[in-house]
Parts: structure tokens; sequence; C-alpha cells
């Protein structure tokens, strides 16, 4: 499982025009799940997204994290984060996991960061063509994958 978290001022997801979620100060994070993801993954990726400090303490260090400074988060499924460009200029998406995994699993990974931080967690739909905004801070863009511990 991978996520890519980006700390933001500022993300929103739209499909087909229409805005669907909005957030402000925080995380917009991408998930990524593959065929090999267990509980285990989750969970540990879950925990990483809970403490990892990104945000600026008084003297401009990152040293706070998501819920210290009430941030929001909006995570949003994205297999694309799995593609592999060893072989050819097109990538492939073999190393996803079809909707029959990766679904559930992305739904557990939301609801867990909800019982996590007791706070509500705007989405995406997963499958859907989304158009995703976001003014990334600082900018802090941060990839951590559940097999490199």
């Amino acid at each position: 499982m991978r996520l890519l978290i980006q700390r933001v001022t500022g993300a929103s997801v739209a499909i087909e025009g229409a805005e669907y979620s909005r957030i402000g100060k925080g995380f917009l994070v991408l998930v990524g799940v593959t065929h090999e993801d267990t509980e285990e993954d989750l969970e540990y990726l879950a925990q990483k997204l809970l403490k990892i400090r990104l945000f600026d303490d008084e003297n401009g260090v990152m040293n706070l994290d998501i819920q210290q400074v009430e941030g929001e988060l909006l995570v949003v499924s994205q297999f694309t984060l799995l593609a592999s460009t060893r072989k050819g200029n097109r990538p492939s998406y073999i190393a996803a996991a079809g909707e029959a995994v990766a679904r559930p699993m992305y739904e557990r990974f939301v609801a867990r960061m909800e019982q996590l931080t007791g706070r509500e967690v705007k989405c995406g739909v997963f499958g859907a063509d989304m158009q995703v905004s976001l003014t990334n801070d600082g900018p802090v863009t941060i990839w951590i994958d559940s097999k490199n511990r």
C-alpha cells in the first residue's frame, strides 16, 4: 500500500465539473493498493499518517502532526501510484489491485483515519474520473510505502 501525502492550505475534488469535497489546511492523501496488501499494511500507514510531523511549530520547524494543527484530511484512491516505468514508455499498472480488493481496503483506510482522528475524512469517489485541485504548502510532498519499513 502506498500513500502520497501533500501538505496543503486547501484541496478539493470535482467530478463532472461539480465540487464533491473540499478541505482547508491539512493533507491531501493519494492511496494506492496492491494485491498483497493486508490489514497490517493499512494499520502501519494509518499510524504513520496520524503521527507524521509535517507542520511547522512556532520556530518554523516541521514538528507538528495533523492532529496538533487540527488539520483536515482529503483521501483519494489512485492506482497510478503503483505504476511501473521500468520497461518502455507506457507505465504498467499490474501491481495495482483490482476494484474487488482495492475499494474495500481504501474504504477501511478512510474509516480507520476517521476512527483515529475522531473527525470526518473527506474523500473522492473510488474509480471516478476526478479533478483534484490543491495548493501544496511548502511544497511538502512525502511518499510512504508499507513494504519499505
